[in-house]
């Protein structure tokens, strides 16, 4: 089914959302937080991002027709962290990639300018309403005989990739985030990253969690997981979402 949505810019867009959440009363003091997280003001992530590398032309297309087209446009990592990604991966300098959750593309393309000149990334998705709108970036892009899509589960794919990986970022459905490490960390080459996205999960991570809420509490025992594993050794950036940043032992 196609999915619309209406266009907002800027800040008009988290007004918006803010107005129709209490139009249906559904107003909450934590819904600035869920919709619109800043964990700065906004002031100085734009000053951040204007004082960081610029966005690549092909990825400022990519962001404008995702909010334009995309429901939940959130879920883009958008300017500033699309280049701190990009900026891992040219410090690894990886051979093989692994990413689980496309989304619309814009993290691949960010990940793949760090990649080997022979090297490849395997992103992985299950909504196949976006796989064209994502090969069409990826096709234009100088990494596109290096990018692999595969649709379907996760937890199906990793086992039949036969790759070891120097990258991999997690930024699926949350409630699998555990299984996802368990699968990919025998995976890993020593000194490999694992990134792990939403981990502070728009502060949800404070609160007290709500009996039917699965995600807030498995992310809450991944957010464990990391800094008691002896396989890695972790630190958490509040980067936008939060960003788990895990180096294999």
């Amino acid at each position: 089914m196609a999915l619309q949505r209406y266009k907002f810019e800027g800040n008009n867009y988290c007004t918006a959302i803010k107005l129709l959440y209490e139009t249906f009363s559904l107003y909450s003091v934590s819904l600035q937080k869920f919709t619109c997280m800043h964990f700065i003001s906004e002031e100085l992530e734009d000053y951040a991002a204007l004082h960081s590398e610029n966005e690549p032309e092909l990825l400022s297309e990519l962001n404008r027709e995702t909010h334009q087209k995309i429901l939940q446009p959130r879920m883009l990592s958008g300017h500033f962290q699309g280049r701190v990604l990009s900026l891992i991966s040219k410090l690894v300098n990886p051979f093989h990639i692994l990413e689980i959750g496309t989304y619309t593309g814009y993290a691949t393309l960010c990940l793949a300018e760090g990649l080997q000149a022979n090297g490849s990334i395997d992103t992985i998705d299950n909504n196949e309403e976006l796989y064209d709108f994502q090969k069409k970036y990826f096709d234009r892009s100088e990494w596109r005989g290096q990018i692999h899509q595969h649709l379907g589960n996760a937890l199906d794919i990793i086992p039949k990739l036969n790759k070891n990986f120097d990258l991999v970022f997690i930024d699926a459905d949350k409630e699998n985030y555990i299984n996802y490490f368990d699968a990919v960390i025998p995976l890993m080459n020593k000194g490999g990253i694992i990134l792990s996205d939403n981990v502070l999960w728009s502060g949800k991570i404070l609160e007290p969690v709500k009996p039917n809420d699965k995600s807030t509490k498995i992310l809450l025992e991944y957010n464990k997981k990391l800094k008691e594993d002896p396989r890695v050794e972790t630190v958490l950036l509040p980067i936008r979402d939060g960003l788990t940043v895990s180096r294999v032992i």
